[in-house]
């Protein structure tokens, strides 16, 4: 069955999907503590997924969430190629969701690492993936 395929370090891919729902939960209640609101999770576009789209005020953030075992490890994990996915990604959530472009648009991460509060990178990146 597809969801027994074993991937890195025996987790099963089911695993590793807990896995990351669980991150993007942490993720959610450290920014809804922060002031943002969430707004979408795990958006799907023909361009590729958001993980979270949140708000404060005049902001509206997209944002990646990785879980590792360091902090490090998370953000080194989010390369050129998905950076730019996320910018595609986030163009088509503007588009059919209107109201929100005349908001000021950024690319946010939140790296979790096991015991600890997640780790907030406001701007993580630009429009162009840097």
């Amino acid at each position: 069955m597809i969801n027994e395929i074993q991937g890195n370090g025996g987790d099963t891919r089911r695993d590793r999907e807990r896995h990351g729902r669980r991150a993007e939960t942490r993720a959610a209640i450290a920014l809804r503590l922060k002031g943002y609101r969430v707004l979408d999770r795990r958006v799907r576009t023909s361009a590729g997924e958001v993980d979270l789209v949140v708000r404060r005020g005049g902001v509206v953030a997209f944002v990646e969430v990785k879980a590792r075992k360091t902090r490090e490890r998370a953000a080194e994990s989010i390369s050129p190629t998905q950076r730019r996915r996320i910018v595609r990604a986030a163009a088509h959530y503007i588009a059919a969701n209107p109201r929100l472009a005349v908001l000021t648009q950024r690319f946010d991460a939140v790296l979790v690492e096991p015991r600890r509060w997640p780790h907030h990178i406001i701007n993580a990146w630009t429009e162009s993936g840097d």
